[in-house]
């Protein structure tokens, strides 16, 4: 804090006059009767007997009275940290300060500037008057900046030291508490200071406040020196270790407030250590999704012992459902629900996420029953992750109840609801009731359509063979200005697969590239398979040039077996094995099978 002088001082004695004032109208003492104060550890001593008036204030140096004021002094050159005080008389130590004649005049006016900020209330410490005198460059404040200004330049300089009249720790502690509520920060730091100096201690509760202060003033070097004074003295909990930790992770970043918290003996046991330390760890950890560090916190709490709290189950369930972890989620939660810790809104919600990620519908609607029964109301969020979940289940009825209490609930179906209604017919093979449903989104929800919505609708087409509805869905999209991307392409030409017209498949195929839609295997698989069954074997040829690959060649000769086209199919698996392809195990199997045939 304050830097020691290796240099000698002069001490500097000036009181405010304020016999019945000053510090001992703050312990509710009068101070008017005369008081001797001996400073045998610094060789010096001062004695008050007289009771000065209220508007003069008298400056002594080297023992002159000035302003006729009935004080002696005797003083001597010391050694000192920083400065005494003693109730209303200031022993004030400064570098290479000398006391000279000329001077006085302008000690005496700028003490008067002082005590004019201590009657403002704005400057002064509460413990005293403190006088500033630095060199030839005289300046009579206390900490008269203001703090909101630049809280780090008024403790960038040195930490004044007092004489402290008032010896008692919890009067004392009880000031740093309100100083440092107060966002007093010079202040708070030199009474803190002083009564190490005197070998007082403050209370864990006035500690844990000086931290919470230097820390919101952005002093962190402070605050971890008076962290460390805590951990000496040993008047330190688990509150001390949470501020230093949020702080340093706040300052430094998570993983410096994670080794910290290692050195601290976090993962061993440690008696200071309570829930609120690991739930601050765990809040840290979970800024920046770090999952793992985040199980073995929760592991390192539960082998000490600790059961976790609401904040601390909410935390973990969220990160690791954030994270995609959603076993341990569900892990986090069964443990909350062990443990008689009811799950708060957040915890449902995201559990209720992790359920459908999962497949566990029926334990997602569990929960949801039970939100509404405690008169809770999901989030559409939910809504939508349950409706999706039932609907891959084929849960074709609970997905439109869901729906329903959606509508009840006030909200607005967006895509992903009625995309999870639409999954949920065509997983209940009620295509022509997903392609009606359809029909009445574009007609109620035109804004929500989306290439999703479209796909689905054009599934249900292709496993009915609609290929006429099918094309008109993909007009439809293409006249929306949606971007129609390969897989839509390939379920109409599935469309035309099914119901056996693959000449309209190839038309859909050159359509697709003049496009400048790249078609892929599945593109080719179908077309082949439309044109085998079709007999269009020039159009299999041209395929096969465009696209030579291993699944192509398989697929045509396993077609043309099965069309009997067993001359051809031998030519062409001796060219796919000069290619350097390797044909399947089925296409071997029929190779092999009619190898004696005559063609």
């Amino acid at each position: 804090m304050g830097e020691v002088l290796s240099n000698s001082v002069s001490l500097i004695i000036t009181s405010s006059g304020f016999a019945s004032r000053g510090w001992d109208s703050l312990s509710g003492r009068s101070s008017s009767s005369g008081y001797r104060i001996f400073c045998r550890k610094y060789g010096c001593c001062m004695f008050d007997g007289s009771v000065v008036k209220s508007n003069r204030r008298c400056v002594l140096c080297g023992g002159v009275p000035i302003q006729g004021a009935r004080v002696s002094l005797m003083y001597r050159k010391i050694r000192l940290c920083n400065s005494i005080i003693a109730s209303n008389m200031v022993a004030s130590v400064e570098p290479k300060l000398a006391c000279e004649d000329g001077e006085e005049s302008l000690l005496i006016e700028r003490r008067e500037e002082n005590l004019d900020l201590d009657c403002a209330g704005n400057s002064l410490p509460p413990w005293g008057n403190v006088v500033f005198q630095r060199g030839s460059d005289v300046e009579a404040k206390s900490g008269g900046q203001s703090l909101t200004v630049s809280q780090k330049m008024a403790v960038e300089g040195k930490i004044r030291v007092h004489l402290l009249e008032e010896t008692n720790e919890e009067i004392l502690s009880r000031r740093v508490l309100m100083l440092s509520r107060s966002n007093k920060v010079r202040s708070v730091l030199e009474l803190f200071e002083s009564m190490k100096f005197s070998g007082l201690r403050p209370n864990v509760h006035a500690c844990n406040s000086l931290i919470s202060c230097l820390v919101r003033n952005g002093l962190l070097h402070n605050a971890l020196k008076v962290f460390e004074f805590m951990k000496t003295n040993e008047i330190i909990t688990g509150h001390s270790y949470s501020l230093i930790l949020k702080a340093v992770a706040n300052s430094w970043g998570s993983d410096s407030a994670l080794k910290m918290f290692v050195e601290f003996g976090g993962y061993c046991r440690q008696k200071y250590f309570d829930v609120i330390v690991y739930n601050t760890m765990i809040s840290v950890c979970g800024r920046v999704n770090d999952w793992i560090e985040t199980e073995k916190l929760w592991t390192s709490m539960k082998e000490n012992g600790l059961i976790g709290t609401q904040v601390t189950y909410s935390l973990l369930v969220c990160i690791f459902v954030r994270c995609g972890q959603n076993e341990l989620a569900l892990d986090a939660y069964n443990e909350m629900i062990e443990n008689g810790v009811k799950p708060g809104d957040d915890v449902m919600q995201a559990v209720i996420g992790a359920c459908t990620k999962e497949g566990k519908w029926d334990l997602a609607l569990n929960l949801f029953q039970n939100m509404l029964n405690n008169g809770l109301n999901p989030t559409l969020i939910s809504c939508n992750a349950l409706i999706n979940s039932l609907g891959k289940a084929g849960e074709v009825k609970l997905a439109f109840k869901v729906h329903s209490i959606m509508n009840s609930l006030g909200y607005v179906p967006d895509a992903y609801t009625l995309n999870g209604l639409l999954t949920a017919l065509y997983k209940a093979n009620l295509h022509a009731d997903a392609l009606q449903l359809f029909e009445s989104i574009k007609t109620e929800h035109c804004s929500q359509l989306n290439v999703h919505l479209y796909n689905t609708a054009l599934m249900s087409c292709q496993k009915l063979g609609a290929w006429e509805k099918s094309l008109q869905l993909l007009w439809q999209m293409e006249a929306s200005e949606l971007p129609v991307c390969t897989s839509s392409y390939n379920l109409v030409i599935g469309a035309c697969e099914i119901a056996r017209k693959p000449k309209v498949a190839l038309q859909v195929y050159e359509h697709m590239v003049h496009q400048k839609c790249h078609p892929d295997t599945f593109t080719h698989l179908s077309l082949i398979r439309g044109c085998i069954w079709g007999s269009l074997w020039a159009e299999v040829e041209e395929i096969l040039e465009v696209a030579p690959d291993v699944s192509l060649y398989n697929a045509v000769i396993q077609g043309m077996c099965l069309r009997r086209k067993f001359e051809s199919a031998k030519k062409l698996y001796t060219r796919m094995r000069e290619s350097g392809l390797k044909p399947d195990g089925k296409t071997r199997a029929m190779m092999l099978q009619n190898l004696n045939r005559k063609f």
